[in-house]
């Protein structure tokens, strides 16, 4: 693999006090905004100011098909990956709804789709294989396709840049990635695979059984792995790694990384693995019914701001989360302070 992670810049950490004076002069009790005032703080301390702004911000919904699939782990079968993108393309799906709602452009990434895609210009092309291999026979990935995907996730998010984006929603699409997700939460944590697997897009409890069974036998293939780069070589998928690229690529950019539910904060925790500063610029929109996105957002210390009990993938929580944090930088930047609207603030105690 020849990718190197980008540099990640601090956090401007010497405006925190001018942040928090600008907060706490708007016309409100100090703290009661609760959230929003910590959201606030952390956009101006990524972007270096102290008047953040969300700019042209993109859901970028990655789709890779995995070879394990043929081995029951999914409810759907393998095919259902490249219908759904079919769906998006189409804008009949629920991230396409909520994100026609909140006015956010969406782009389709082919990370790995098992099949020729015809060109659409919310498309973007960037298929390492077609498909990963069956984990349960061989590693999914080579090193040399694990580096494809790190790279082609970076050179996505940079192209974005220069559009003027600064604020990436992620999701994703790939019967399996669920199993892949659990399999990777499992070797960077050495959580219990038993903490890591949950219902996936919908098993009933004889399925759940089977794809435990499964899931085993891969892991006991692999019973060394704890390094994120043989991680995403030993249990995939494209669609992953190429977020875990692209979410390193956009803090090294300053961005605002909106994380969706399992399958894509287990592509943060390798992000965050190559690069701990990559936390510093995330914000985690939902706590997923998953059963293994709780151990995940336990080991990265997360904050979800909803619990919903979501577990459809495609940036849907993330998109449902953007309007807090457009609410953040709104009240921040055109909120009167107390002066400016001739309000008294709170008196002293008296003695």
């Amino acid at each position: 693999m020849n990718w190197q992670p980008p540099a990640i810049p601090a956090l401007a950490t010497h405006l925190e006090p001018a942040l928090r004076l600008r907060i706490d002069q708007k016309t409100k009790p100090p703290g009661s905004l609760g959230r929003l005032e910590e959201l606030a703080l952390q956009f101006g301390l990524m972007q270096a100011t102290t008047a953040p702004e969300l700019r042209a911000p993109v859901v970028l919904v990655f789709a890779g098909d995995h070879g394990l699939a043929a081995e029951g782990v999914s409810p759907f079968p393998a095919a259902v990956t490249v219908q759904m993108v079919h769906n998006f393309l189409a804008g009949g799906a629920a991230i396409n709804v909520f994100a026609r709602q909140h006015g956010l452009a969406l782009r389709v990434v082919d990370a790995g789709v098992a099949a020729d895609l015809p060109p659409h210009p919310s498309l973007l092309d960037r298929k390492v294989r077609a498909g990963t291999r069956n984990a349960l026979h061989e590693p999914a990935l080579t090193a040399a396709e694990v580096g494809q995907c790190l790279a082609r996730g970076a050179a996505l998010v940079d192209e974005l840049a220069k559009s003027g984006t600064n604020a990436l929603l992620f999701g994703e699409m790939g019967i399996g990635n669920t199993s892949a997700a659990a399999l990777l939460i499992g070797a960077l944590t050495g959580a219990p695979l038993a903490d890591c697997v949950g219902r996936g897009a919908g098993h009933d409890d004889p399925g759940l059984a089977r794809k435990r069974a499964v899931l085993e036998r891969v892991q006991a293939r692999h019973p060394d792995v704890s390094e994120p780069l043989a991680a995403l070589a030993a249990f995939g998928g494209c669609e992953i790694a190429m977020m875990a690229g692209a979410m390193v690529a956009g803090a090294a950019r300053r961005m605002v990384i909106v994380v969706d539910g399992f399958i894509v904060t287990a592509a943060l925790l390798v992000a965050a693995r190559l690069q701990p500063a990559v936390l510093d610029y995330c914000v985690f929109a939902h706590h997923s019914a998953d059963a293994g996105h709780a151990r995940a957002l336990a080991e990265l210390r997360a904050k979800p701001l909803l619990h919903l009990g979501l577990r459809l993938g495609e940036g849907t929580g993330a998109a449902l989360a953007w309007p807090l944090l457009v609410s953040a930088v709104g009240f921040l930047r055109e909120m009167a302070t107390f002066e400016s609207a001739g309000v008294s603030t709170a008196e002293a105690p008296r003695a």
